[in-house]
């Protein structure tokens, strides 16, 4: 028998491990050749995740996800941005007032507590109710943030994760003739932040917020951020007039991309994962 590669379980487990498949000896001339390179790779893997799960556990040291949380708060208090935290269930009619009826692809994604309350798919229905009341105070430019967990029904596993963090950041109340070139200062602050290094922007049009401003990053370009600006047709149902722009951002998709990954499962909200480091070997 001659040209025997790795059986699907043996790829699965391989991958789990974070070995690089395409590093590893591809083809081989019996089933026990094989196995027996299957089994000293697996040996040697499993020793390096254990070494490094111990050293985290050991180290006292915040996960990359924590830490790329405490990053971000604090490179946006310093651009005068405040944080803020919103409820977690939201309202049926605060998703319509983001146009998400039953008719929108999304509405189907959506986890349903009840008929009238569902678990956030995005944090922009809360910070519209916040933009209403802030506006009021007359401030001039006003900045805010939040970074917290939203939920939706995914199916592309490689992409997407059912539970997710996301960074949301407004800025009210500017010039509209600026508000282009701040959303792109905004998006790069945030870029670098996180560790990218190859990034770049594109537009798009999205069932919700029209034409968007997106941050695609990595050789696979990547959406790590979908940007927006008002005035736009969703203010009216909020009640908002002043200028704005706003930007959302994926943590973990930052995370996947900021360490060269192209799954997201490794830094979603797991019980398989710590860090990017596999728990069940």
């Amino acid at each position: 028998m001659n040209g025997l590669t790795w059986t699907d379980t043996q790829v699965r487990r391989l991958r789990e491990l974070d070995i690089d498949l395409e590093n590893t000896v591809k083809n081989f001339s019996t089933p026990q050749e094989r196995n027996s390179v299957f089994q000293e790779l697996e040996k040697k893997q499993v020793r390096i995740e254990r070494e490094r799960l111990s050293a985290f556990l050991t180290s006292g040291k915040k996960t990359r996800r924590s830490q790329l949380m405490d990053d971000l708060s604090l490179m946006l208090n310093r651009q005068g941005f405040a944080r803020v935290t919103t409820p977690l269930v939201i309202s049926r009619a605060a998703l319509a007032k983001m146009t998400i009826g039953e008719d929108h692809p999304l509405f189907r994604q959506v986890y349903w507590i009840n008929e009238k309350q569902c678990l956030r798919p995005m944090l922009a229905p809360n910070l519209y109710s916040l933009m209403k009341d802030f506006g009021r105070l007359n401030l001039g430019t006003i900045r805010f943030f939040e970074m917290g967990s939203c939920f939706r029904r995914e199916s592309d596993g490689a992409k997407h994760t059912s539970e997710f963090t996301m960074l949301n950041l407004v800025e009210m109340g500017l010039p509209r003739e600026n508000r282009q070139e701040r959303l792109e200062e905004l998006a790069v602050l945030v870029a670098k932040t996180a560790g990218l290094t190859d990034f770049g922007f594109e537009r798009e049009d999205s069932k919700v917020y029209g034409t968007t401003l997106d941050v695609v990053a990595g050789p696979e370009k990547i959406e790590v951020a979908s940007g927006a600006m008002g005035p736009h047709p969703l203010d009216e149902p909020w009640g908002i007039n002043d200028t704005w722009v706003g930007m959302g951002f994926g943590l973990e998709r930052l995370l996947m991309t900021s360490q060269g990954d192209t799954s997201i499962g490794k830094w979603a909200t797991s019980l398989a994962y710590v860090d990017g480091i596999r728990l069940k070997i």
